[in-house]
């Protein structure tokens, strides 16, 4: 099969990068291995257009219009006209996008039109309490209608986009993201720093960083030595402030004493960042299946992860980590200190989540699931 992705966040070797990037690059290397072509196409900052081979897949980036009026229609017209041209010359069997990216293709090219639920505009602005935006909104509709079928990351993601959006009775399947195993791999545990607490992901409020800060303090009264080790790119809190700025203010000196910001790290460099961690912690208030938890799980490490959303999709509370109140300092410092309290059982706690990972989130498994959907998508067109 010839599979083309619709993203601007394909990933270059030895680069930051999010979520959505980190399941192209894992999902198409396995595509590759099983003998599948890959393409990926998006619009980009560049001012003319530039195809490369990244490890094996084929990424054309197309320069953005920015005028004010009417850019979104030369945009899709260019990304459409492209499309065209390579499905002339290489028959595009699956396009895959999310949740925005059909609003505007047009179905006359004759191509299945597969969305996978990253997380769209609906689901992160009723999560996180605030307005639909009538223009995403409109787009984000018009992009469900157009769709062939829909992969869902998560179980939650799945059900909680179902009360916002219609799927439309077209077929739909979950499918979690595949962690790339080889690179996160079983921790040396002589590596540990005793006491350091690690975060990964964006520094913003949905990510639960503020109330980890402020959950420190209650935890260095049980355990002095804990220390949090922060990585991760920064982002705005406001058009002129940024949130590391924002947390600087309005976090007390006590709070912030045991915290290290070490800004955006490479995607090659987690592992190691995660290996000398005593425990990780990610207290996220809104996820469709975030990726830090079961990367950090499938090195046998020890994780704290949000109750909500996915979270009880990806942790079996005090079995294989913990779970705890991502809106709560107090729950999440108590979870801490439930936590470290059970040093003694963290390599037996860590081998159950790698376990997990591997039962969950195995690569070649997930892109087997991916590939049978396709096919059967494939076989009723």
């Amino acid at each position: 099969m010839h599979i083309c992705f619709l993203s601007q966040e394909f990933p270059r070797p030895g680069s930051a990068y999010g979520g959505i990037g980190t399941f192209l690059s894992t999902f198409s290397s396995h595509l590759l291995i099983n003998g599948h072509k890959v393409t990926v196409i998006g619009m980009s900052n560049l001012n003319e257009k530039r195809e490369e081979d990244v490890n094996g897949v084929r990424v054309i980036s197309l320069p953005r219009v920015k005028s004010k009026f009417l850019s979104w229609r030369k945009n899709f017209r260019d990304l459409q006209k492209s499309i065209l041209e390579i499905h002339s010359i290489d028959p595009i069997d699956i396009l895959e996008g999310s949740e925005l990216n059909f609003a505007f293709l047009s179905k006359s090219i004759g191509i299945p039109f597969v969305i996978r639920l990253h997380g769209g505009h609906h689901f992160f602005a009723e999560g996180e309490n605030r307005p639909i935006q009538k223009w995403k909104g409109f787009q984000e509709k018009r992009s469900f209608g157009k769709a062939d079928a829909f992969v869902a990351v998560s179980e939650y993601v799945k059900n909680h986009t179902s009360k916002l959006l219609s799927f439309h009775g077209k077929p739909i399947e979950v499918i979690n993201y595949p962690v790339p195993l080889k690179k996160f791999y079983k921790a040396d545990s002589d590596k540990v720093v005793k006491g350091r607490l690690v975060f990964a992901g964006t520094v913003c409020e949905k990510k639960g960083i503020r109330q980890l800060i402020k959950a420190l303090p209650k935890v260095k009264e049980r355990f002095p030595e804990v220390h949090l080790e922060v990585y991760g790119r920064d982002s705005m809190y406001s058009e002129k402030e940024k949130y590391t700025d924002f947390l600087k203010r309005t976090c007390s000196e006590v709070e912030l004493e045991s915290v290290t910001f070490h800004g955006a790290v490479a995607h090659d460099d987690l592992p190691a960042c995660y290996e000398k961690g005593e425990l990780c912690v990610f207290p996220s208030h809104m996820e469709t299946q975030g990726l830090v938890a079961p990367e950090a799980m499938a090195m046998s490490k020890p994780v704290i992860f949000s109750d909500r959303g996915p979270g009880p999709e990806t942790i079996d509370h005090g079995a294989n980590g913990w779970l705890c109140d991502p809106f709560s300092p107090d729950s999440i410092a108590e979870t801490i200190i439930m936590a470290l309290e059970r040093r003694i059982d963290f390599e037996e706690i860590g081998e159950a989540a790698r376990k997990k990972v591997y039962g969950k989130f195995e690569p070649e498994l997930i892109t087997q699931k991916n590939l049978k959907f396709y096919r059967q998508l494939l076989s009723k067109a």
